[in-house]
Protein backbone atom coordinates (compact mmCIF):
# COMPACT_ATOMS: atom_id res chain seq x y z
CA UNK A 1 0.00 0.00 0.00
CA UNK A 2 1.37 3.63 -1.15
CA UNK A 3 1.97 5.96 1.85
CA UNK A 4 0.01 8.99 1.31
CA UNK A 5 2.07 11.43 3.31
CA UNK A 6 3.95 12.11 0.61
CA UNK A 7 1.24 13.37 -1.58
CA UNK A 8 -0.51 15.26 0.66
CA UNK A 9 3.22 17.37 1.86
CA UNK A 10 3.80 17.91 -1.61
CA UNK A 11 -0.42 19.68 -2.13
CA UNK A 12 0.70 21.62 1.30
CA UNK A 13 3.54 22.63 -0.18
CA UNK A 14 1.79 24.17 -2.69
CA UNK A 15 -0.66 26.06 -0.68
CA UNK A 16 1.99 27.44 1.09
CA UNK A 17 3.43 28.42 -2.36
CA UNK A 18 0.20 30.33 -3.19
CA UNK A 19 0.07 32.24 0.16
CA UNK A 20 3.83 32.86 0.41
CA UNK A 21 4.14 30.99 3.39
CA UNK A 22 7.90 29.83 4.37
CA UNK A 23 6.32 27.39 6.92
CA UNK A 24 3.48 25.98 8.55
CA UNK A 25 3.08 24.57 11.89
CA UNK A 26 0.41 22.14 12.55
CA UNK A 27 0.53 21.33 16.77
CA UNK A 28 -2.17 18.86 18.16
CA UNK A 29 -5.38 21.07 19.24
CA UNK A 30 -8.73 22.31 18.82
CA UNK A 31 -10.14 25.23 19.44
CA UNK A 32 -10.88 24.48 23.09
CA UNK A 33 -6.76 22.88 23.33
CA UNK A 34 -7.95 19.63 24.15
CA UNK A 35 -5.50 16.73 24.72
CA UNK A 36 -7.87 14.06 22.62
CA UNK A 37 -9.18 15.34 19.73
CA UNK A 38 -12.36 14.85 17.69
CA UNK A 39 -11.51 13.61 13.67
CA UNK A 40 -12.08 17.29 12.91
CA UNK A 41 -8.93 18.70 13.88
CA UNK A 42 -6.45 15.64 13.69
CA UNK A 43 -4.38 17.44 10.89
CA UNK A 44 -1.60 16.43 12.29
CA UNK A 45 -1.84 12.87 12.35
CA UNK A 46 -3.40 12.98 8.77
CA UNK A 47 -0.48 14.94 7.40
CA UNK A 48 2.29 13.05 9.33
CA UNK A 49 0.93 9.65 9.79
CA UNK A 50 2.09 9.67 13.43
CA UNK A 51 -1.49 9.11 15.46
CA UNK A 52 -0.13 9.73 19.14
CA UNK A 53 -1.90 12.20 21.10
CA UNK A 54 1.24 14.88 21.91
CA UNK A 55 2.99 16.12 18.82
CA UNK A 56 3.66 19.28 16.27
CA UNK A 57 4.48 18.68 12.77
CA UNK A 58 6.04 21.38 11.00
CA UNK A 59 6.84 21.96 7.64
CA UNK A 60 8.74 24.26 5.47
CA UNK A 61 9.88 24.24 1.89
CA UNK A 62 12.72 21.73 2.55
CA UNK A 63 11.87 19.56 5.81
CA UNK A 64 9.44 18.24 7.42
CA UNK A 65 9.66 17.69 11.49
CA UNK A 66 7.35 16.05 13.76
CA UNK A 67 8.09 16.68 17.22
CA UNK A 68 7.57 14.37 19.87
CA UNK A 69 8.21 13.41 23.50
CA UNK A 70 10.17 10.02 24.61
CA UNK A 71 6.77 8.49 25.28
CA UNK A 72 6.45 8.00 21.93
CA UNK A 73 9.80 7.79 20.06
CA UNK A 74 9.18 4.20 18.67
CA UNK A 75 5.87 4.54 17.59
CA UNK A 76 6.67 7.95 15.80
CA UNK A 77 9.74 6.04 14.21
CA UNK A 78 8.05 3.70 12.86
CA UNK A 79 4.86 5.66 11.80
CA UNK A 80 7.18 8.27 10.09
CA UNK A 81 9.05 5.67 8.34
CA UNK A 82 8.79 6.76 4.15
CA UNK A 83 6.76 9.32 4.98
CA UNK A 84 9.50 12.43 4.15
CA UNK A 85 8.60 13.49 8.00
CA UNK A 86 11.53 13.80 10.51
CA UNK A 87 11.74 12.74 13.93
CA UNK A 88 12.23 15.28 16.25
CA UNK A 89 12.59 14.53 19.83
CA UNK A 90 12.04 16.67 22.32
CA UNK A 91 13.96 16.94 25.47
CA UNK A 92 17.31 15.24 23.99
CA UNK A 93 20.25 16.86 24.15
CA UNK A 94 21.68 18.25 21.26
CA UNK A 95 17.90 18.27 19.25
CA UNK A 96 16.40 21.96 19.24
CA UNK A 97 12.43 22.14 20.48
CA UNK A 98 9.96 23.62 17.81
CA UNK A 99 10.22 26.65 18.41
CA UNK A 100 13.87 27.00 18.92
CA UNK A 101 14.05 25.42 15.45
CA UNK A 102 11.99 28.19 13.88
CA UNK A 103 13.98 30.85 15.51
CA UNK A 104 17.33 28.85 13.54
CA UNK A 105 15.33 28.66 9.71
CA UNK A 106 12.80 31.64 9.39
CA UNK A 107 14.49 34.59 8.02
CA UNK A 108 13.52 38.14 7.48
CA UNK A 109 10.40 38.43 5.25
CA UNK A 110 9.05 34.79 5.74
CA UNK A 111 5.84 34.36 6.82
CA UNK A 112 4.34 31.30 9.45
CA UNK A 113 1.11 30.01 9.20
CA UNK A 114 -0.69 28.50 11.93
CA UNK A 115 -4.23 28.07 12.34
CA UNK A 116 -6.07 30.12 14.75
CA UNK A 117 -8.39 28.04 16.09
CA UNK A 118 -5.59 25.63 17.03
CA UNK A 119 -3.08 27.93 18.85
CA UNK A 120 -3.37 29.18 22.94
CA UNK A 121 -3.15 33.13 22.69
CA UNK A 122 0.21 32.82 25.14
CA UNK A 123 1.84 30.64 22.72
CA UNK A 124 0.44 33.15 19.72
CA UNK A 125 2.45 35.82 21.87
CA UNK A 126 5.66 33.41 22.50
CA UNK A 127 5.95 32.63 18.64
CA UNK A 128 5.51 35.88 17.51
CA UNK A 129 7.89 37.42 19.69
CA UNK A 130 10.75 34.90 18.53
CA UNK A 131 9.87 35.38 14.94
CA UNK A 132 10.25 39.18 15.37
CA UNK A 133 13.45 38.76 16.42
CA UNK A 134 14.90 37.39 12.93
CA UNK A 135 11.97 39.95 11.20
CA UNK A 136 9.97 37.13 10.33
CA UNK A 137 5.58 37.32 10.63
CA UNK A 138 2.90 34.96 12.09
CA UNK A 139 -0.31 34.74 10.25
CA UNK A 140 -3.03 32.70 12.26
CA UNK A 141 -6.07 33.68 9.34
CA UNK A 142 -4.86 30.45 7.03
CA UNK A 143 -5.77 27.30 7.59
CA UNK A 144 -3.78 25.53 5.06
CA UNK A 145 -4.17 22.12 5.87
CA UNK A 146 -7.75 22.43 5.91
CA UNK A 147 -7.42 23.73 2.40
CA UNK A 148 -6.02 19.95 0.86
CA UNK A 149 -8.00 18.28 2.95
CA UNK A 150 -10.99 16.81 0.50
CA UNK A 151 -12.49 14.42 2.90
CA UNK A 152 -11.84 16.27 6.44
CA UNK A 153 -14.62 14.49 9.08
CA UNK A 154 -17.23 16.34 9.60
CA UNK A 155 -17.81 18.32 13.52
CA UNK A 156 -19.68 15.45 15.77
CA UNK A 157 -23.17 15.43 16.15
CA UNK A 158 -23.37 13.35 19.79
CA UNK A 159 -26.16 14.36 22.02
CA UNK A 160 -25.95 16.10 24.94
CA UNK A 161 -27.20 15.06 28.40
CA UNK A 162 -27.32 15.95 31.93
CA UNK A 163 -25.12 14.18 34.24
CA UNK A 164 -27.55 12.13 36.44
CA UNK A 165 -28.05 14.29 39.83
CA UNK A 166 -28.16 11.36 41.77
CA UNK A 167 -24.00 11.64 41.08
CA UNK A 168 -23.79 15.60 40.50
CA UNK A 169 -24.08 15.88 43.57
CA UNK A 170 -23.95 19.81 43.76
CA UNK A 171 -25.93 21.77 41.73
CA UNK A 172 -25.14 23.76 38.57
CA UNK A 173 -26.61 27.09 39.90
CA UNK A 174 -24.59 26.50 43.01
CA UNK A 175 -21.55 25.94 41.16
CA UNK A 176 -22.01 29.38 38.80
CA UNK A 177 -22.64 31.17 42.23
CA UNK A 178 -19.47 29.89 43.33
CA UNK A 179 -17.60 30.89 39.83
CA UNK A 180 -19.56 34.40 39.88
CA UNK A 181 -18.17 35.29 43.41
CA UNK A 182 -14.31 34.28 42.53
CA UNK A 183 -15.41 36.53 38.62
CA UNK A 184 -16.46 39.24 41.68
CA UNK A 185 -13.01 38.95 43.19
CA UNK A 186 -11.58 39.69 40.28
CA UNK A 187 -13.05 42.60 38.87
CA UNK A 188 -14.80 40.97 36.09
CA UNK A 189 -18.42 41.23 34.60
CA UNK A 190 -17.39 38.68 31.93
CA UNK A 191 -15.94 35.30 31.79
CA UNK A 192 -15.06 33.44 28.74
CA UNK A 193 -14.59 29.34 29.01
CA UNK A 194 -13.54 27.41 26.20
CA UNK A 195 -11.92 23.87 27.71
CA UNK A 196 -14.56 21.45 27.81
CA UNK A 197 -14.14 20.04 31.15
CA UNK A 198 -14.37 23.32 32.68
CA UNK A 199 -17.78 23.83 30.90
CA UNK A 200 -19.14 20.22 31.82
CA UNK A 201 -18.11 20.55 35.20
CA UNK A 202 -20.08 23.66 35.59
CA UNK A 203 -22.91 23.04 33.49
CA UNK A 204 -23.31 19.46 34.76
CA UNK A 205 -23.78 18.18 31.14
CA UNK A 206 -21.84 15.91 29.74
CA UNK A 207 -21.20 14.13 26.20
CA UNK A 208 -19.08 12.35 24.13
CA UNK A 209 -17.66 14.63 21.25
CA UNK A 210 -14.13 13.29 22.16
CA UNK A 211 -13.22 9.59 22.35
CA UNK A 212 -13.45 8.46 25.91
CA UNK A 213 -13.92 12.09 27.66
CA UNK A 214 -17.58 12.72 28.29
CA UNK A 215 -17.29 16.26 26.48
CA UNK A 216 -18.98 18.11 24.39
CA UNK A 217 -17.86 20.85 21.99
CA UNK A 218 -18.94 24.31 23.23
CA UNK A 219 -17.81 28.14 24.67
CA UNK A 220 -19.12 29.64 27.41
CA UNK A 221 -19.84 33.50 28.03
CA UNK A 222 -20.82 33.91 31.95
CA UNK A 223 -21.64 37.25 33.07
CA UNK A 224 -21.40 38.57 36.32
CA UNK A 225 -25.13 38.44 36.88
CA UNK A 226 -27.49 35.53 36.81
CA UNK A 227 -26.92 35.26 32.74
CA UNK A 228 -24.88 32.98 30.81
CA UNK A 229 -24.42 32.13 27.23
CA UNK A 230 -23.58 28.40 26.04
CA UNK A 231 -22.58 28.12 22.24
CA UNK A 232 -23.19 24.58 21.54
CA UNK A 233 -25.45 23.34 18.37
CA UNK A 234 -28.87 23.20 19.50
CA UNK A 235 -29.68 20.07 17.63
CA UNK A 236 -27.86 17.82 20.31
CA UNK A 237 -29.98 19.30 23.31
CA UNK A 238 -32.90 18.34 24.05
CA UNK A 239 -35.81 20.57 24.56
CA UNK A 240 -36.36 20.25 28.03
CA UNK A 241 -32.81 20.19 28.85
CA UNK A 242 -32.89 23.72 27.11
CA UNK A 243 -35.89 24.66 29.54
CA UNK A 244 -34.05 23.08 32.60
CA UNK A 245 -30.62 25.74 31.15
CA UNK A 246 -32.99 28.01 30.96
CA UNK A 247 -34.32 27.76 34.49
CA UNK A 248 -30.80 28.60 35.44
CA UNK A 249 -29.95 31.63 33.62
CA UNK A 250 -28.21 29.83 30.42
CA UNK A 251 -29.41 30.90 27.24
CA UNK A 252 -28.29 28.63 23.84
CA UNK A 253 -26.65 30.33 20.95
CA UNK A 254 -25.07 28.48 17.94
CA UNK A 255 -21.27 27.00 18.42
CA UNK A 256 -19.87 29.36 16.01
CA UNK A 257 -21.65 32.29 17.35
CA UNK A 258 -18.88 32.78 20.21
CA UNK A 259 -17.09 35.24 18.09
CA UNK A 260 -20.01 37.53 17.75
CA UNK A 261 -21.11 37.33 21.08
CA UNK A 262 -17.53 38.79 22.21
CA UNK A 263 -17.41 41.22 19.45
CA UNK A 264 -20.79 42.77 21.04
CA UNK A 265 -18.70 43.49 24.89
CA UNK A 266 -18.18 47.11 25.20
CA UNK A 267 -15.74 49.82 26.49
CA UNK A 268 -17.36 48.80 29.65
CA UNK A 269 -16.52 45.34 30.55
CA UNK A 270 -14.05 43.49 31.52
CA UNK A 271 -13.41 39.88 30.44
CA UNK A 272 -11.66 37.70 32.31
CA UNK A 273 -10.18 34.68 30.44
CA UNK A 274 -7.55 31.92 30.54
CA UNK A 275 -4.63 32.87 27.58
CA UNK A 276 -3.33 29.53 28.00
CA UNK A 277 -6.93 27.79 27.54
CA UNK A 278 -8.36 30.25 24.82
CA UNK A 279 -7.64 30.31 20.97
CA UNK A 280 -6.13 32.64 18.97
CA UNK A 281 -8.89 32.63 16.64
CA UNK A 282 -11.70 33.64 19.50
CA UNK A 283 -9.18 36.08 21.15
CA UNK A 284 -9.25 37.95 18.08
CA UNK A 285 -12.78 38.74 18.59
CA UNK A 286 -12.39 40.74 21.80
CA UNK A 287 -12.95 44.31 20.47
CA UNK A 288 -9.45 46.32 21.48
CA UNK A 289 -11.23 48.23 24.64
CA UNK A 290 -12.83 46.01 26.37
CA UNK A 291 -10.75 44.74 29.90
CA UNK A 292 -9.13 41.42 29.38
CA UNK A 293 -8.23 40.50 32.84
CA UNK A 294 -6.18 36.87 32.07
CA UNK A 295 -6.43 34.17 35.10
CA UNK A 296 -6.67 30.89 35.43
CA UNK A 297 -10.35 29.29 34.97
CA UNK A 298 -11.32 29.31 38.68
CA UNK A 299 -13.33 26.22 38.13
CA UNK A 300 -10.13 24.50 36.64
CA UNK A 301 -8.97 24.86 40.93
CA UNK A 302 -13.06 24.33 41.68
CA UNK A 303 -13.14 20.66 39.75
CA UNK A 304 -9.86 19.10 40.83
CA UNK A 305 -10.84 19.42 44.56
CA UNK A 306 -13.65 16.67 45.18
CA UNK A 307 -16.61 17.07 47.38
CA UNK A 308 -16.90 14.32 50.38
CA UNK A 309 -20.31 13.42 48.27
CA UNK A 310 -17.94 12.51 45.29
CA UNK A 311 -15.31 10.84 47.13
CA UNK A 312 -18.04 8.37 47.86
CA UNK A 313 -19.45 7.61 44.98
CA UNK A 314 -15.65 7.38 43.75
CA UNK A 315 -14.64 4.64 46.32
CA UNK A 316 -17.62 2.56 45.24
CA UNK A 317 -16.51 2.73 41.44
CA UNK A 318 -13.30 1.77 42.57
CA UNK A 319 -14.50 -1.02 44.18
CA UNK A 320 -16.78 -2.17 40.68
CA UNK A 321 -13.62 -1.71 38.76
CA UNK A 322 -11.83 -3.66 41.16
CA UNK A 323 -14.08 -6.44 40.93
CA UNK A 324 -14.19 -6.02 37.04
CA UNK A 325 -10.51 -6.43 36.75
CA UNK A 326 -10.19 -9.46 38.62
CA UNK A 327 -12.79 -11.50 36.87
CA UNK A 328 -11.09 -10.02 33.81
CA UNK A 329 -7.57 -11.01 35.28
CA UNK A 330 -9.02 -14.18 36.08
CA UNK A 331 -10.62 -14.94 32.91
CA UNK A 332 -7.08 -14.46 30.85
CA UNK A 333 -5.05 -16.42 33.09
CA UNK A 334 -7.93 -19.36 32.79
CA UNK A 335 -7.76 -19.54 28.84
CA UNK A 336 -4.09 -19.16 28.82
CA UNK A 337 -3.58 -22.24 30.91
CA UNK A 338 -5.99 -24.20 28.95
CA UNK A 339 -4.08 -23.41 25.76
CA UNK A 340 -6.53 -21.08 24.24
CA UNK A 341 -4.75 -18.65 21.80
CA UNK A 342 -4.96 -15.12 23.43
CA UNK A 343 -3.35 -12.03 21.74
CA UNK A 344 -3.12 -7.98 23.27
CA UNK A 345 -6.62 -7.23 21.63
CA UNK A 346 -8.59 -10.23 23.50
CA UNK A 347 -7.50 -8.09 26.43
CA UNK A 348 -9.40 -5.43 25.83
CA UNK A 349 -12.01 -7.51 24.94
CA UNK A 350 -12.19 -8.72 28.10
CA UNK A 351 -12.01 -5.88 30.26
CA UNK A 352 -14.61 -4.24 28.37
CA UNK A 353 -17.06 -6.86 28.85
CA UNK A 354 -16.49 -7.20 32.55
CA UNK A 355 -16.60 -3.29 32.88
CA UNK A 356 -19.75 -3.03 31.14
CA UNK A 357 -21.55 -5.47 33.19
CA UNK A 358 -21.00 -2.85 36.55
CA UNK A 359 -23.78 -0.15 37.72
CA UNK A 360 -22.93 3.01 35.98
CA UNK A 361 -20.95 1.76 33.30
CA UNK A 362 -20.34 4.27 30.08
CA UNK A 363 -17.36 3.32 28.79
CA UNK A 364 -13.57 3.90 28.53
CA UNK A 365 -11.54 6.55 30.18
CA UNK A 366 -9.23 5.91 27.32
CA UNK A 367 -7.94 3.59 24.57
CA UNK A 368 -6.74 0.23 26.78
CA UNK A 369 -3.07 -0.04 26.44
CA UNK A 370 -1.99 -3.64 26.64
CA UNK A 371 1.59 -4.74 25.46
CA UNK A 372 3.12 -7.87 26.18
CA UNK A 373 6.93 -7.94 26.84
CA UNK A 374 8.87 -5.64 24.57
CA UNK A 375 5.36 -3.64 23.80
CA UNK A 376 5.41 -2.81 27.60
CA UNK A 377 8.10 -0.78 26.87
CA UNK A 378 5.98 1.53 24.49
CA UNK A 379 4.75 3.79 27.30
CA UNK A 380 1.16 4.70 25.10
CA UNK A 381 1.21 1.58 23.22
CA UNK A 382 -1.64 0.43 21.40
CA UNK A 383 -2.77 -3.00 19.86
CA UNK A 384 -4.28 -2.63 16.79
CA UNK A 385 -5.74 -5.73 14.22
CA UNK A 386 -2.59 -4.58 11.64
CA UNK A 387 -0.19 -5.13 14.51
CA UNK A 388 -0.58 -6.89 17.75
CA UNK A 389 1.96 -9.72 19.92
CA UNK A 390 -0.13 -12.91 20.87
CA UNK A 391 0.24 -13.61 24.51
CA UNK A 392 2.35 -16.62 25.53
CA UNK A 393 2.51 -18.46 29.33
CA UNK A 394 5.91 -16.15 30.21
CA UNK A 395 6.87 -12.63 30.76
CA UNK A 396 5.18 -9.90 31.77
CA UNK A 397 2.04 -8.24 30.19
CA UNK A 398 1.40 -4.42 30.98
CA UNK A 399 -2.50 -3.10 31.31
CA UNK A 400 -3.42 0.30 31.39
CA UNK A 401 -6.74 0.72 31.37
CA UNK A 402 -9.60 2.84 32.75
CA UNK A 403 -13.59 3.28 32.82
CA UNK A 404 -16.26 6.11 32.78
CA UNK A 405 -18.96 5.56 35.27
CA UNK A 406 -21.20 8.14 36.22
CA UNK A 407 -20.19 8.23 39.75
CA UNK A 408 -16.01 8.29 38.57
CA UNK A 409 -13.20 7.70 36.33
CA UNK A 410 -10.85 4.65 36.90
CA UNK A 411 -7.07 4.85 35.81
CA UNK A 412 -5.07 1.99 36.81
CA UNK A 413 -1.88 -0.70 35.53
CA UNK A 414 -1.05 -3.76 36.39
CA UNK A 415 1.75 -6.20 35.14
CA UNK A 416 0.46 -9.28 34.89
CA UNK A 417 3.04 -12.52 35.43
CA UNK A 418 2.01 -14.91 32.42
CA UNK A 419 4.38 -17.81 33.63
CA UNK A 420 8.24 -17.76 33.72
CA UNK A 421 9.97 -14.60 34.39
CA UNK A 422 13.55 -13.51 34.16
CA UNK A 423 15.32 -12.20 37.61
CA UNK A 424 15.88 -8.55 35.37
CA UNK A 425 12.16 -8.36 34.67
CA UNK A 426 11.46 -9.07 38.39
CA UNK A 427 13.94 -7.19 39.64
CA UNK A 428 12.96 -4.00 37.64
CA UNK A 429 8.86 -4.58 38.48
CA UNK A 430 9.84 -4.36 42.16
CA UNK A 431 12.17 -1.06 41.71
CA UNK A 432 9.51 0.54 40.26
CA UNK A 433 6.73 -1.10 42.91
CA UNK A 434 9.67 0.67 45.84
CA UNK A 435 9.13 4.01 44.19
CA UNK A 436 5.16 3.77 44.42
CA UNK A 437 4.98 2.27 47.92
CA UNK A 438 7.57 5.27 48.82
CA UNK A 439 4.61 8.15 47.51
CA UNK A 440 2.12 6.33 48.60
CA UNK A 441 3.26 6.40 51.99
CA UNK A 442 4.42 9.82 51.98
CA UNK A 443 3.49 12.64 54.28
CA UNK A 444 4.26 16.15 53.49
CA UNK A 445 3.22 19.66 54.40
CA UNK A 446 0.63 21.51 53.75
CA UNK A 447 1.55 23.70 50.39
CA UNK A 448 3.48 21.18 49.42
CA UNK A 449 3.38 20.33 45.42
CA UNK A 450 3.67 17.52 43.09
CA UNK A 451 6.84 18.55 41.75
CA UNK A 452 8.58 18.45 45.37
CA UNK A 453 7.03 14.86 45.83
CA UNK A 454 8.40 13.63 42.36
CA UNK A 455 11.68 12.78 43.43
CA UNK A 456 10.27 9.88 45.89
CA UNK A 457 8.59 7.95 43.63
CA UNK A 458 11.84 7.96 41.08
CA UNK A 459 14.79 7.46 43.84
CA UNK A 460 15.02 3.43 43.93
CA UNK A 461 15.67 3.60 40.51
CA UNK A 462 17.62 6.25 40.51
CA UNK A 463 19.96 4.17 42.90
CA UNK A 464 20.48 1.71 40.33
CA UNK A 465 21.04 4.24 37.54
CA UNK A 466 17.33 4.31 35.94
CA UNK A 467 14.78 6.71 35.41
CA UNK A 468 11.72 7.00 33.33
CA UNK A 469 10.16 9.76 30.66
CA UNK A 470 7.06 10.45 31.78
CA UNK A 471 5.30 12.40 34.89
CA UNK A 472 4.82 10.14 37.34
CA UNK A 473 0.82 11.74 38.48
CA UNK A 474 -2.17 13.56 36.85
CA UNK A 475 -5.01 14.60 38.06
CA UNK A 476 -8.24 12.86 37.00
CA UNK A 477 -12.03 14.17 36.45
CA UNK A 478 -14.87 12.96 38.47
CA UNK A 479 -16.68 11.27 35.12
CA UNK A 480 -14.74 14.11 32.93
CA UNK A 481 -10.88 14.08 31.59
CA UNK A 482 -8.94 10.96 32.80
CA UNK A 483 -5.99 14.01 32.62
CA UNK A 484 -6.91 17.14 34.59
CA UNK A 485 -5.35 19.68 36.16
CA UNK A 486 -4.13 21.76 37.72
CA UNK A 487 -2.22 19.74 39.74
CA UNK A 488 0.49 17.34 38.76
CA UNK A 489 3.10 14.88 39.81
CA UNK A 490 6.52 15.74 37.71
CA UNK A 491 10.34 16.63 37.75
CA UNK A 492 10.17 20.45 38.63
CA UNK A 493 9.97 22.32 35.14
CA UNK A 494 11.86 26.35 35.17
CA UNK A 495 9.64 28.36 35.36
CA UNK A 496 6.77 26.16 35.81
CA UNK A 497 3.70 26.92 38.32
CA UNK A 498 3.77 24.85 41.66
CA UNK A 499 0.65 23.58 42.46
CA UNK A 500 -0.27 22.80 45.67
CA UNK A 501 -1.78 19.46 46.55
CA UNK A 502 -5.06 19.96 48.27
CA UNK A 503 -7.27 17.60 50.27
CA UNK A 504 -9.88 15.93 47.98
CA UNK A 505 -7.61 16.17 44.42
CA UNK A 506 -7.14 12.77 43.11
CA UNK A 507 -3.65 11.94 41.27
CA UNK A 508 -2.39 8.89 39.61
CA UNK A 509 0.75 7.33 41.46
CA UNK A 510 2.27 5.80 38.26
CA UNK A 511 6.14 5.28 38.09
CA UNK A 512 7.60 3.02 35.08
CA UNK A 513 10.60 1.79 33.88
CA UNK A 514 10.85 0.82 29.83
CA UNK A 515 13.83 -1.03 28.33
CA UNK A 516 13.04 -0.86 24.46
CA UNK A 517 13.28 -4.72 22.94
CA UNK A 518 12.80 -6.29 26.38
CA UNK A 519 10.07 -5.38 28.68
CA UNK A 520 7.99 -2.56 30.65
CA UNK A 521 7.03 -1.72 33.87
CA UNK A 522 4.48 0.63 35.08
CA UNK A 523 2.42 0.27 38.70
CA UNK A 524 -0.24 2.85 39.03
CA UNK A 525 -2.79 3.68 41.61
CA UNK A 526 -5.33 6.60 41.69
CA UNK A 527 -5.10 8.44 45.44
CA UNK A 528 -6.84 10.90 47.02
CA UNK A 529 -4.89 13.44 49.09
CA UNK A 530 -5.94 13.97 52.26
CA UNK A 531 -5.27 15.53 55.91
CA UNK A 532 -3.13 13.79 57.65
CA UNK A 533 -2.01 15.36 61.25
CA UNK A 534 -1.57 18.89 62.68
CA UNK A 535 2.17 19.48 64.61
CA UNK A 536 3.78 21.85 65.73
CA UNK A 537 5.34 22.53 62.35
CA UNK A 538 2.02 22.88 60.96
CA UNK A 539 -1.01 21.04 59.22
CA UNK A 540 0.35 17.76 57.07
CA UNK A 541 -1.25 15.52 54.46
CA UNK A 542 -0.83 12.17 53.00
CA UNK A 543 -2.72 10.14 50.39
CA UNK A 544 -5.34 7.74 50.40
CA UNK A 545 -5.38 4.66 47.85
CA UNK A 546 -8.54 4.56 46.36
CA UNK A 547 -7.82 2.15 43.30
CA UNK A 548 -8.46 -1.32 44.35
CA UNK A 549 -7.02 -4.35 42.39
CA UNK A 550 -4.47 -6.96 43.50
CA UNK A 551 -0.82 -6.43 42.06
CA UNK A 552 0.59 -9.21 40.90
CA UNK A 553 3.35 -10.66 43.08
CA UNK A 554 4.58 -12.99 40.95
CA UNK A 555 6.17 -10.32 39.26
CA UNK A 556 8.15 -9.12 41.79
CA UNK A 557 11.28 -10.00 44.10
CA UNK A 558 10.03 -9.95 47.89
CA UNK A 559 13.50 -10.19 48.84
CA UNK A 560 14.53 -6.62 47.79
CA UNK A 561 11.42 -4.83 49.47
CA UNK A 562 12.10 -3.92 53.26
CA UNK A 563 10.12 -4.64 56.14
CA UNK A 564 8.10 -1.22 55.41
CA UNK A 565 7.19 -1.88 52.26
CA UNK A 566 6.40 -5.18 52.56
CA UNK A 567 3.63 -3.84 55.32
CA UNK A 568 2.42 -1.73 53.43
CA UNK A 569 1.88 -4.52 49.78
CA UNK A 570 0.32 -6.85 52.84
CA UNK A 571 -1.88 -3.76 54.11
CA UNK A 572 -3.32 -3.02 50.58
CA UNK A 573 -3.54 -6.65 49.69
CA UNK A 574 -5.98 -6.88 52.84
CA UNK A 575 -7.81 -3.65 51.86
CA UNK A 576 -8.75 -4.99 48.40
CA UNK A 577 -9.55 -8.41 49.79
CA UNK A 578 -11.90 -6.93 52.48
CA UNK A 579 -13.79 -4.50 49.61
CA UNK A 580 -14.08 -6.72 46.55
CA UNK A 581 -14.74 -10.23 48.54
CA UNK A 582 -18.65 -9.20 48.59
CA UNK A 583 -18.78 -8.93 44.95
CA UNK A 584 -17.05 -11.52 43.79
CA UNK A 585 -17.74 -15.50 44.35
CA UNK A 586 -16.62 -18.89 43.75
CA UNK A 587 -13.13 -19.47 40.96
CA UNK A 588 -13.01 -15.42 41.11
CA UNK A 589 -13.24 -15.11 44.95
CA UNK A 590 -10.77 -17.84 45.01
CA UNK A 591 -8.33 -15.61 42.73
CA UNK A 592 -9.15 -12.58 44.61
CA UNK A 593 -8.01 -14.56 48.07
CA UNK A 594 -4.82 -15.84 46.30
CA UNK A 595 -3.40 -12.84 44.83
CA UNK A 596 -4.33 -10.90 48.18
CA UNK A 597 -2.15 -13.32 50.03
CA UNK A 598 0.66 -11.96 52.54
CA UNK A 599 4.03 -12.17 51.04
Amino acid sequence: MNNPIPARLAALRAAMQQHGVAAVLIPSADPHLSEYLPEHWQARAWLSGFTGSAGTLIVSREHAGLWTDSRYFSQAEQQLAGSGVTLMKLRVPHMPEHLEWLQQHMHEGDVLAVTGDSLALTTQRQIERRLAEHGATLRTDLDLPGEIWPDRPALPLAPVVAHDPAYATTPRADKFARLRKAMHKLGATHHLLSSLDDIAWLTNLRGSDVECNPVFLAHLLVQADSRATLSVNRAKLSDALVAALAADGIGIADYASITSTLHELGATDRLLLDSGRVVSSIAAAIAPAVQRIEAANPSTAFKAIKSAAELDHIREVMRRDGAALVRGFRRLEQRLAAGMTMTELDVDTLLYEERSTQPGYVGESFATIAGYQANGALPHYRATPESHSTLQTKGLLLIDSGGQYLGGTTDITRVLALGETTPEQRRDATLVMKGMIALSRARFPKGASGPQLDALARAPLWASGMDYGHGTGHGVGYFLNVHEGPQSIRPPVAGGALVALEPGMISSIEPGLYKPGRHGIRHENLAVVVEAEQTEFGEFHAFETLTLCPFDRRALEPSLLNPEERAWLDDYHASVRAALSPLLDDADLEWLNRHCAPL
